[in-house]
């Protein structure tokens, strides 16, 4: 008798329109171990501000996104947003997930924790940040990343006013903005955007700068398949995707830069 084995599947809540396009990438180059279906939700405005990214992590959108994630099927559900977890705090970025966990009876992460996790799986204690943002919302992400036990010993605000912008910012600038915040004692570099195309240039990222690299949309898959307990080593996805028990093999998504 033949046995069917049902492929895993992590719904992304993805807030309005920027780089949603990395994740069915990622879900091409993981070679149908899992499928990452992506659910937009609902959002006002895309302005890199602290109260408009606050806002997309709202409850009731969080919820609503949930409910139209469950066409898919989810065995888990990630909030793949950086900005509007950790603009809640540590403590309130847990209870934005344990909510909606409830509500669906799903296991739930977010970007903001999933890079805490990353950062833990790896030993990482000292972080640069790139970040996309204005200031006042990157020292959100420094002190969410306090909150977490890792110290940020450089980072830089490129002041992008909105997500939308942010989706268009090619493979030239990412690499300048991870160059230029890399110091001797940061043992990782942090690129927290989900707005930001980062899948196809991981592990070029790394080797540009000889230490990890990790993007949003990079732990934020991670952390999916560390919700339905398919952890894999990825070819070309950097040093987190370096460990565990189950072998992919991918080259860049992306053109040559």
């Amino acid at each position: 008798m033949r046995v069917t084995t049902r492929t895993p599947t992590v719904a992304m809540l993805y807030p309005g329109h920027a780089a949603e396009d990395d994740y069915p990438l990622a879900e091409s180059a993981l070679g149908g171990a899992v499928r990452l279906p992506v659910v937009i939700t609902d959002i006002e405005s895309d302005d890199h501000t602290v109260d408009a990214m606050r806002a997309v992590g709202t409850g009731p959108r969080l919820h609503d996104g949930a409910r139209a994630a469950s066409r898919h099927d989810p065995d888990a559900l990630m909030w793949a947003c950086t900005s509007g977890s950790f603009l809640y705090g540590w403590a309130g970025a847990h209870a934005q997930v344990a909510r909606i966990s409830e509500a669906v009876g799903l296991p739930v992460s977010s970007t903001s924790l999933a890079f805490a996790a990353a950062c833990r799986e790896l030993q990482i204690t000292s972080v640069a940040i790139a970040a996309t943002y204005p200031a006042a919302v990157a020292d959100g992400f420094a002190t969410f990343l306090a909150d977490a036990g890792i110290t940020v010993v450089s980072a830089a605000a490129h002041d992008i006013e909105t997500a939308t912008e942010a989706g268009s910012v090619d493979g030239d600038n990412l690499f300048e903005m991870v160059r230029s915040v890399d110091t001797p004692n940061a043992e990782a570099v942090l690129v927290p955007d989900t707005a930001l195309h980062t899948i196809g240039w991981l592990d070029d990222l790394e080797r540009d700068i000889a230490k990890p690299v990790l993007t949003a949309n990079q732990v934020t898959v991670w952390e999916a398949l560390r919700l339905v307990d398919r952890p894999l080593v990825v070819d070309g996805f950097g040093k987190l995707f370096g460990d565990n028990r189950i072998t992919a093999r991918t080259g860049s998504p992306y053109p040559p830069r």
